[in-house]
């Protein structure tokens, strides 16, 4: 008799690739959701990253490749709360042989998670579900990873630095009707 295992393993891919990158590397997408369980059952809840953004800035969080110090990749162009979660928008900088590879991999829909980096400034626990709720985080990097923490955390769209009047639609959309 074939053993079980504890879970089941879901995989949930791109309807089709993200075939719409430019030249310039840049990227956008959600780094976190609010109020969505991730698989270490956190839950990071709205207004958390506020403080720390104020203080540090865009310019002060690093971008990076799966959470690695030694593999910064780009920058972040802009990190905003909104209603959803955590919106980014990051260029990859192409002159890193690694950030190139990251590019080709994005275009070609083999990697388009996003993870954040940070310390634990306030939380509580639920006894009763085991979640702990993420009220204030100091975050210091987001990264582009092959597989989140948050399985929703990912790269919506990679594309040139002109707007994207369709993706635009889409985004605001996505804010209005989570």
């Amino acid at each position: 008799m074939k053993a079980r295992t504890p879970f089941t393993r879901e995989v949930k891919l791109l309807a089709e690739p993200l075939s719409t990158v430019e030249a310039d590397g840049v990227f956008e997408g959600y780094a976190s959701l609010f109020g969505i369980t991730d698989l270490g059952k956190d839950v990071v809840m709205p207004g958390a990253f506020a403080d720390s953004l104020a203080k540090r800035g865009v310019a002060a969080v690093r971008l990076l490749w799966q959470h690695d110090p030694s593999e910064p990749i780009g920058r972040w162009l802009a990190i905003e709360e909104d209603r959803r979660g955590l919106f980014v928008r990051g260029r990859l900088n192409l002159a890193v042989e690694r950030a190139r590879e990251i590019h080709a991999l994005m275009r070609d829909g083999a990697v388009d998670g996003l993870s954040i980096g940070f310390c634990v400034e306030r939380a509580r626990a639920e006894r009763p579900t085991g979640l702990r709720r993420l009220e204030k985080l100091d975050l210091w990097e987001i990264s582009v990873v092959t597989f989140p923490m948050l399985p929703g955390a990912r790269v919506a769209s990679v594309k040139g630095g002109r707007p994207d009047l369709a993706g635009a639609i889409r985004r605001a959309a996505a804010r209005l009707f989570p």
